[in-house]
């Protein structure tokens, strides 16, 4: 067991890196699993964000300045893989980010690795109706159970900006909800 400054030197130190990045791999590929495909939504496009981010990590852990927490700073990896891989996906198929964004749901309920009831399609259905950043942010604080200091060093947003985003979100939510 590590504590966040010894990981990080572990890390950055050759003879232990492989050790360590093993270890930050079990510890932290379930959770940035799962918070990558609430972004992307399909198994196999969260498997090759999630390995994208951590190679990424693994090359550039000695660029990490330490500004934030380790895993705060490894969750904005995975969304700016996340975001590049929807980014990349509107373009080739040159369509808009609501088509996409229904694609996506009709994707989750076809995919077999998705075991939400009713209630919890409908709750994915209307966050993708929101706003794409009061989405994200709605993501990271309910799905994820990111705090606001977190989501705001992910994103580089002001915890004011986040807050009132995140609970017109709520709202949103609940007016769609209740309609459908």
């Amino acid at each position: 067991m590590y504590t966040e400054t010894e990981l990080i030197i572990a890390l950055r130190d050759e003879k232990q890196k492989d050790l360590a990045f093993k270890f930050l791999l079990n510890t932290y590929q379930q959770r940035l699993y799962w918070h990558i495909r609430k972004l992307v939504f399909v198994h196999e496009d969260a498997d090759d964000v999630l390995q994208n981010t951590f190679i990424k990590i693994y090359k550039s852990i000695h660029s990490f300045n330490q500004e934030s927490k380790l895993h705060t700073w490894m969750y904005r990896i995975a969304y700016n893989e996340s975001m590049n891989l929807l980014s990349e996906r509107q373009k080739k198929a040159s369509i808009s980010s609501e088509e996409i964004s229904n694609k996506m749901i009709n994707n989750l309920i076809e995919d077999v690795y998705f075991d939400g009831d009713e209630i919890k399609l409908k709750l994915h259905k209307a966050v993708e109706k929101l706003p794409e950043k009061q989405g994200i942010i709605f993501k990271m604080k309910y799905f994820d159970e990111l705090k606001f200091r977190e989501i705001s060093d992910i994103l580089g947003t002001t915890e004011g900006a986040l807050k009132a985003s995140y609970h017109i979100a709520v709202k949103k939510l609940e007016e769609f909800l209740v309609s459908n």
